[in-house]
């Protein structure tokens, strides 16, 4: 497989892998304030796994990068990063100022 369509493939991997963190994250606003969790549920094992693969497949990605033009590879990457950002901001105000 060539550098380029692997990442490609990689850039949209990490889009989906970055929403699926986002959208468990948002999930827990789901819940009722009063009803904290105890423990870890499914959706903390979801973001936990999808974060660890979106850092794999970002690894995968710039190391397929062409550096030789690199705003095509940031422009790829601004959907993603802001979305991983947005999840852990989520998650921050989840943990500390929803549950609290």
């Amino acid at each position: 497989m060539h550098p380029e369509t692997l990442n490609r493939i990689c850039g949209r991997v990490a889009l989906v892998l970055s929403l699926i963190a986002l959208l468990t994250v948002l999930s827990g606003y789901m819940l009722p304030r009063d009803a904290a969790p105890t423990d870890e549920g499914a959706a903390a094992h979801i973001f936990q796994i999808a974060i660890v693969l979106a850092a794999a497949v970002l690894l995968l990605f710039f190391a397929t990068a062409d550096w030789k033009q690199p705003w095509p590879i940031a422009r790829r990457l601004v959907i993603p990063g802001s979305l991983l950002a947005a999840a852990f901001v989520a998650l921050y105000f989840l943990e500390h100022v929803y549950f609290h």
